[in-house]
């Protein structure tokens, strides 16, 4: 038998017709009949597994039945994983915060501070000086500096009042900062460059007063403290607290991003208000 005879005898076997016929046992009565050949059944046979497997993958893949597969994790406990993260990070902040603040406290209690000496005599013959014969008149660059410094001053007239005291702030991210304060420009904040979903930290104890999603700053979190201060996150990927939640310094607020048309980059723009005045961020917190 040649090559070709039994390539047709094949092709007459797939292409053979059969009956297949559904009778009733007790009066053999023709129910239901369909003509099949083998090609047919080879095609219906596949197509139907192909369509129980596809099927089977997409009722795993987009159910909970996959958390009964091993390698699968619960969703639930990713984010629960998750939020936990988040709260170890606040908790290791907190307390390093604390740690020092105990060793401060340690050193002035068993007198472990380093003293300053000087020369006593330097001092009575510095206040022996005669005033009269000073010349106190301001020179013509002494002016020029005064003007300057009060120009400068015009938006920071609370600053001295918030470094003189206790009040400090931490920084809600590190990194660098791609556009300083300028009051010049009316860019009142600071941008640090941070990685996409870097947690973003309170800078101090605080109330949140206002977490919503905004067009031209996309995700803000403003935050008010003591002292009549307010600080500001602006282009957050997400926020994970809400308006009046209260907040500890430290303890992440939300992930930086690139939310909102006035972006060009993940970063973050902090601003600092103290009773309704913009404030440096610089003069009080390193981001580097």
């Amino acid at each position: 038998m040649t090559k070709k005879e039994k390539e047709k005898k094949f092709r007459k076997k797939l292409l053979h017709k059969y009956r297949l016929v559904v009778l009733n046992e007790d009066t053999f009565e023709e129910r239901f009949a369909i003509k099949l050949t083998r090609l047919n059944v080879f095609v219906m046979v596949s197509l139907g597994t192909i369509l129980l497997v596809v099927g089977t993958i997409l009722l795993i893949a987009f159910t909970s039945l996959k958390e009964y597969i091993p390698g699968y994790s619960s969703m639930a406990l990713k984010k629960q994983a998750t939020v936990l993260n988040y709260k170890t990070d606040s908790l290791q902040n907190v307390m390093e915060l604390n740690e020092k603040y105990y060793a401060s406290i340690k050193k002035v209690l068993t007198g472990d501070v380093s003293s300053v000496e000087f020369n006593r005599d330097s001092i009575i013959d510095a206040a022996a000086i005669d005033a009269s014969k000073l010349d106190l008149k301001p020179t013509k660059e002494d002016s020029l500096l005064r003007d300057l410094v009060d120009k400068e001053d015009k938006y920071n007239v609370f600053e001295s009042a918030l470094s003189s005291s206790n009040f400090v702030l931490f920084p809600p991210v590190n990194g660098t900062i791609s556009d300083a304060y300028n009051i010049k420009e009316k860019h009142f904040a600071v941008d640090v460059v941070v990685a996409k979903n870097t947690p973003i930290k309170a800078t101090a104890d605080g109330t949140v007063i206002f977490a919503e999603w905004t067009t031209e700053t996309g995700y803000v979190v403003i935050i008010e403290h003591s002292y009549d201060l307010i600080s500001v996150y602006k282009h957050n990927a997400s926020l994970t607290k809400q308006q009046g939640d209260l907040v500890k310094s430290g303890e992440v607020i939300a992930m930086a991003g690139n939310t909102g048309e006035l972006t060009t980059g993940p970063h973050l723009h902090f601003e600092l208000w103290s009773r309704g005045y913009p404030v440096n961020p610089t003069n009080f917190i390193d981001f580097n």
